[in-house]
């Protein structure tokens, strides 16, 4: 068989896929399509493998233009073969000028405008040649769109704009040119997001001083979430190229941004000297319960700890209780306990189905733990108690007498 008739059927479909679970169906379907063609390259014909996957491409982008692709299950798929697509050009030496216009088609005219194509990826495909026309045809979109727009989202072609401006970033990195990187990556340096994109062009071509400087840029730009996305940017660059000025670095990250994430992430820069750290940090961390609570469990995966701060700090979110008493009930179950009950009180604050199962469950783990013991009777007591206290709620005693919780009439 060839290899048309093993992947397009699969990418392929008259299936009505604007329900979910229809389109996540076909969408599987079409990953196992792109897992065919991956396994072809370098052992199918090359141009084979290119026609395939460029039909493959046309075809899964009119499905994804009428599917419910919620769960983004068929746009990976589609992204799979845009990576897939300029590979397997280059391999079958596709006409440059064929692809130039292909490129355009799809980018300014296509059936759908949320994929964009790198001209980086491309340029083997394209070589010298084709990339000066890929050049001329942008120039020529921009001629005919006229001046730029202050804004180009009041703009009628704010969608050729932006891939106008795609093409400019991509293309700037593709000519590794400093200026050019820094006039369409950081704009006008009015947000962090921005110039830690600067950073990024700079990394992918070689030129980590660079990426490091700018990234700081952006680290040091406000105290913002694009702010602190950069700062763990710029300290895994470091960690890679400047590895002595890492560990200072994210002790300066988590005093700005104290939470038990970036703890974390120094206690895993720190290593041997992390016994210096210790008090700062959580010191530090005791300010936000939570965070504390987390970096000792997840992080120092000392349940011991962690639950002694839970109760000096007063924790109060029920989730995080819920994962600590998980851990904590292997050094003392029936110390998890009060937590159990506490934990069920609050589920049935609510009438809700849902909050029922989660709390019958529980109370069988409760009674899992007691079993044996002095604690037992008191759980059979507080399983009446509730029973007799939402009496009223006969979902509740359905959910009860479901998980086998024993009745007390």
């Amino acid at each position: 068989m060839v290899l048309s008739d093993d992947v397009l059927p699969l990418i392929r479909t008259r299936s009505d896929l604007h329900r979910w679970s229809a389109a996540n169906a076909h969408g599987r379907d079409m990953h196992e399509a792109v897992d065919i063609l991956e396994a072809a390259v370098g052992v199918t014909d090359p141009v084979q493998v290119y026609s395939v996957t460029h039909r493959a491409l046309t075809s899964a982008v009119k499905v994804i233009a009428r599917a419910d692709d919620s769960s983004g299950i068929i746009g990976d798929a589609c992204r799979r073969l845009l990576e897939l697509h300029p590979r397997v050009a280059a391999a079958a030496a596709v006409s440059p000028t064929k692809l130039v216009e292909w490129m355009v088609k799809f980018q300014f005219d296509g059936e759908v405008d949320y994929f964009e194509l790198d001209p980086v990826d491309y340029a083997p495909a394209l070589g010298g040649t084709g990339v000066t026309t890929y050049r001329e045809k942008l120039r020529e979109i921009e001629t005919r769109l006229g001046p730029r727009p202050a804004d180009r989202w009041e703009s009628p072609h704010s969608h050729e704009w932006w891939v106008l401006d795609w093409n400019a970033r991509r293309l700037a990195v593709l000519d590794h040119d400093i200026d050019a990187i820094i006039r369409t990556h950081a704009k006008d340096m009015k947000v962090a997001a921005w110039l830690e994109d600067t950073a990024r062009a700079f990394e992918e071509v070689g030129e980590f001083d660079l990426a490091v400087d700018w990234a700081k840029k952006a680290t040091d730009f406000d105290g913002g979430h694009q702010s602190l996305k950069a700062a763990d940017y710029w300290c895994s660059l470091l960690e890679e190229h400047h590895p002595v000025q890492a560990r200072q670095a994210r002790l300066d990250v988590f005093r700005r941004w104290p939470s038990s994430t970036t703890a974390a992430r120094l206690h895993q820069q720190a290593r041997e000297d992390w016994p210096d750290l210790h008090d700062e940090v959580l010191s530090t961390l005791a300010a936000s319960p939570r965070d504390a609570v987390m970096f000792a469990l997840m992080t120092l995966k000392d349940p011991a700890f962690a639950w002694h701060l839970a109760h000096s700090l007063s924790l109060e979110s029920a989730d995080l209780w819920s994962e600590l008493i998980k851990s904590y009930e292997k050094i003392d179950p029936l110390a998890v306990l009060p937590i159990h009950q506490r934990l069920v009180e609050r589920q049935l604050t609510d009438a809700n189905a849902n909050n029922y199962r989660l709390a019958a469950r529980r109370l069988v783990k409760m009674s899992e733990l007691a079993q044996g013991s002095e604690k037992a009777t008191e759980v059979d007591e507080f399983i009446a108690h509730l029973r007799e206290v939402h009496r009223r709620r006969p979902r509740l005693q359905q959910e009860f007498d479901r998980a086998g919780l024993l009745r007390f009439d």
